[in-house]
């Protein structure tokens, strides 16, 4: 499914929520949450293609996957802790959405530690 189509079937998406939101609040919540799960499930084609493609640049540049996957694991964190927040958001709970935020930011930080860790050595290592 090309962009185009997934923007139609968003905003089609969106405006039955909105129609639904007005006598069925509940319902409105779960349309958007099926919205969400079949634009992911089409959108996953397009993710293995820029793993694929993420895979062949680090083959040229000879990165080793230990450094590769912290990048794209705290890019993954960052992308759910997104679509999560923003769908708490949505059903009327800030809180728990700034909490996870919070969580994700932390998650991401902790993903990241090993390249720090890598940086550091690297620069022992030059001095």
């Amino acid at each position: 499914m090309d962009m185009m189509a997934l923007a139609a079937l968003g905003v089609a998406a969106a405006l039955c929520a909105v129609v639904v939101r007005q006598k069925t609040p509940e319902l409105a919540a779960l349309l958007g949450l099926a919205a969400c799960a079949l634009l992911l499930w089409n959108t996953l084609p397009m993710l293995e293609t820029i793993r694929d493609v993420l895979k062949e640049l680090a083959a040229l540049a000879e990165l080793s996957p230990t450094v590769l996957r912290p990048m794209v694991q705290t890019v993954g964190l960052a992308v759910v802790t997104k679509l999560a927040s923003s769908l708490c958001r949505d059903a009327g709970e800030g809180g728990v959405a700034s909490f996870l935020e919070v969580a994700g930011s932390a998650a991401a930080v902790l993903v990241a530690l090993p390249l720090l860790k890598m940086v550091l050595q690297l620069v022992q290592e030059l001095l």
